[in-house]
């Protein structure tokens, strides 16, 4: 059992970073390791998970009403959108299920982390900086959902990041910083809804108490503070700030790992 205090504290861990480019599933192994703390396991991070959740439906409630009104009423932009994220999400849906033990286990290593953190900060800093802004959302194709959908599976592995991996791939593709990071939040939204339904028994397994409640809410009212102002940065400056923040992290965790032998 974590306390109230660490409750609170990793769910900010979770909101802030699930939506930072920086990998909130690595912060979540890697603070208790740092600290010591027990490990509050995947039921906990599933109820954090479900707080950012809240966070997107919050931030995006407009787009999302819509795109369901589209579905009857025939509006071609927003059901285009719909449709772009349902393609984006297959990928993501499909290689989670079938890497569902394998995040519970070796991809919890703290080194296979640090590994992860750095290399996808090179590819962000890369991508990021060479690729023009010259498409926005309303110019992606079904292919280009895709394949930004694949980059998000990657996800999988703890240091990757989901918003990370995404922005990366739709940086790639040219697609504007706003419009990416747009994209990338949208499409998190049914991965991490349908993640929260499969591994909704965990939560009741366990049960819901003090702890999971704080984490919650401290990830849904941080989560909403993370979208507003990463969509706000991006609109004047690149995401190179975030790639160096990888790097250091993962120097850092390497650096541990190797001092505690």
């Amino acid at each position: 059992m974590i306390s109230h205090l660490q409750a609170i504290i990793l769910g900010a861990v979770q909101g802030l970073a699930e939506f930072l480019p920086i990998s909130s599933s690595a912060h979540l192994v890697l603070v208790p390791w740092l600290f010591g703390w027990k490990d509050p396991g995947l039921a906990f991070d599933v109820a954090l998970h479900l707080g950012t959740l809240l966070a997107l439906l919050i931030y995006y409630r407009k787009d999302w009403v819509a795109m369901a009104q589209s579905i009857g009423s025939g509006e071609p932009a927003s059901r285009r959108l719909l449709l772009l994220l349902v393609t984006a999400s297959v990928p993501g849906a499909v290689i989670g299920l079938a890497f569902e033990k394998q995040a519970e286990t070796i991809f919890r290593s703290p080194l296979l982390i640090a590994m992860a953190m750095a290399v996808l900060a090179i590819l962000l800093w890369l991508f990021d900086v060479r690729s023009p802004q010259r498409r926005t959302m309303s110019e992606m194709t079904y292919w280009d959902a895709l394949v930004i959908g694949l980059s998000q599976a990657l996800a999988i592995i703890p240091g990757v990041s989901r918003s990370g991996a995404t922005i990366t791939m739709a940086r790639a593709i040219r697609v504007e910083r706003e419009d990416s990071a747009n994209f990338s939040f949208l499409m998190a939204t049914p991965i991490i809804a349908g993640a929260g339904l499969v591994e909704a028994r965990k939560l009741l397994r366990e049960g819901l108490d003090w702890p999971v409640g704080l984490g919650f809410i401290s990830a849904a009212v941080f989560g909403l503070i993370a979208i507003a102002f990463v969509i706000r940065y991006v609109r004047t400056h690149n995401y190179v700030p975030f790639a160096i923040y990888r790097l250091l992290v993962a120097a850092f965790v390497i650096a541990v790992f190797l001092a505690r032998g």
